[in-house]
């Protein structure tokens, strides 16, 4: 099944066919809408000729910063972004073989197990490796021994709470009004 996050097929074909895309966008999706931080792994690569994590990983960090910061930038951060992408794939390289893919299929894993191991990774905390475990497990196959429950809620059936469950631009409305929801329901409860 191909992605439709970012409303660009060839972004969104990046990301289909390239685990270390999807990883990298998954990084890149804070304090930017959805489809700007999963667009960005395909203007990496435009930039920079790659989408290899060992290739990223040993790029010039100011050359690197420098194709981040290009107009449009990859990330309203340029620098700090272009520092844990490149932090992200040395990880990858280091600790599971250049292959993103196998954070999630190296010894036929459970949910959390690949939970785990999501939040080792540099620029992935609980929240970030649990949306990104569900996004595995809706759309790209992973079917390991609890992974709904190890990402939950983001792992519901039938939720539209993150990037996990647009398939769509009627599930990405959806997404966005959770969101929203969310956040006056958190700005509520501070005034109280």
């Amino acid at each position: 099944m191909s992605l439709r996050i970012t409303d660009d097929p060839a972004a969104d074909e990046l990301l289909s066919t390239n685990p270390l895309a999807l990883l990298v966008g998954m990084l890149l999706d804070q304090q930017v809408a959805m489809e700007t931080a999963f667009a960005g792994p395909l203007k990496i690569q435009e930039r920079t000729g790659s989408m290899d994590a060992a290739t990223i990983a040993h790029e010039d960090p100011e050359a690197f910063a420098a194709a981040f910061s290009q107009s449009p930038a990859v990330h309203r951060f340029p620098g700090s972004m272009a520092t844990r992408v490149q932090s992200l794939c040395s990880a990858v390289e280091e600790h599971w073989g250049g292959d993103a893919a196998n954070i999630w299929t190296r010894d036929d894993p459970d949910g959390a197990t690949v939970l785990k191991r999501l939040k080792a990774l540099p620029g992935f905390g609980e929240q970030k490796a649990k949306i990104f475990l569900a996004l595995l497990g809706k759309q790209r196959g992973f079917d390991g021994d609890g992974w709904r429950e190890a990402s939950a809620p983001y792992g519901e059936e039938g939720s539209f709470r993150s990037v996990a469950d647009i398939v769509s631009p009627d599930s990405l409305t959806k997404v966005r009004e959770h969101k929203r929801a969310a956040k006056a329901a958190a700005k509520d409860a501070k005034k109280d």
